[in-house]
């Protein structure tokens, strides 16, 4: 009779990773287009498994897979596995060759146009092989739906089922415009404000909090938008005062288009982070932990 770790053994690999793409997809069709295989291949590797192993591993419906118990306590337990050994396949045979393959970075619409493709560019440049797909978008993405590497993500972050790396804070600016400066005067104090126009958010911005005055500033103002660079040329067209982070608005004061006031009154940096999916024993593809780096090193050296 064939023991339980002989008939692992004649499991291969691909087995086990087609086995967690059901998982994760729910469906051996959605799988089989995952892994770029046969819904009959797939199909025959989730019965090769179970037979193999002696257990059930998914239940099927006329509607959906779903993982059984075991299944499920065996899908968490390989997946380490097979994260681990992935890591160790692509470092061992990358001791010979350069970087290569794809790379999916997200980062925010205005951000990412203005630092993150600049460094990546370099990164380009000194890996020939490597390709970067650069998703834009000013919404938490969801990294598993959008297959996302990892995301350069500015605020706050909720969601403890990420990895972070932090690489600093972006300061605030409070600005307005010379016309708008002299026809309603300069504010001195944040309280001041609630006497001025501000130009807004769409929503939830009728509060501002600054670093000295915890309590929250009410501001008013007839101008608001989602859109940071129409709420940015509001200010420089003399519509209010602005609260925006130095990086976006760090031009218009360079060139006099507007002036930055309330200096040493702003409110707290902005955590800036790199953020990705937690895998395992957090073992990332060679190409992407490389990709992460460099824009750790670069990122963490801007003082904006």
């Amino acid at each position: 009779m064939i023991s339980l770790y002989e008939r692992i053994a004649l499991t291969s690999l691909g087995d086990y990773t087609t086995f967690l793409a059901i998982v994760d997809e729910g469906s051996l069709t959605s799988a089989a287009v995952r892994l770029g295989r046969s819904l009959q291949a797939v199909s025959r590797s989730l019965a090769r498994l179970e037979q193999d192993l002696g257990v059930e591993l998914v239940s099927r419906t006329t509607r959906r897979l779903r993982p059984t118990t075991a299944g499920l306590d065996f899908a968490g337990r390989i997946r380490l596995a097979l994260t681990t050994i992935d890591g160790a396949r692509e470092d061992l045979i990358a001791r010979d060759r350069r970087l290569a393959g794809t790379i999916r970075i997200g980062t925010s619409s205005l951000f990412g146009p203005e630092y993150v493709s600049p460094a990546l560019s370099q990164f380009l440049t000194r890996n020939p092989e490597v390709d970067i797909e650069l998703v834009l978008s000013d919404e938490h993405v969801d990294l598993v739906a959008e297959k996302l590497d990892f995301v350069v993500r500015i605020g706050n972050l909720p969601d403890s089922n990420l990895r972070v790396r932090h690489l600093g804070g972006l300061n605030w600016a409070v600005f307005a415009s010379p016309a708008y400066l002299a026809a309603h005067g300069r504010p001195e104090h944040p309280r001041e404000l609630s006497r001025h126009a501000c130009v807004l958010r769409a929503r939830d911005d009728d509060r501002w909090v600054f670093d000295d005055d915890k309590r929250r500033i009410e501001v008013h103002g007839r101008f608001r938008s989602e859109n940071a660079a129409a709420r940015n040329a509001a200010v420089a067209s003399g519509l209010g005062i602005g609260l925006a982070p130095l990086w976006q608005v760090r031009r218009l004061i360079e060139q006099g288009i507007v002036e930055q006031i309330l200096v040493g009154h702003e409110p707290p940096p902005i955590p800036l982070q790199i953020v990705w999916v937690r895998r395992g024993a957090g073992v990332l593809p060679r190409r992407v932990r490389a990709a992460m780096e460099f824009l750790v090193a670069q990122l963490s050296a801007l003082r904006i």
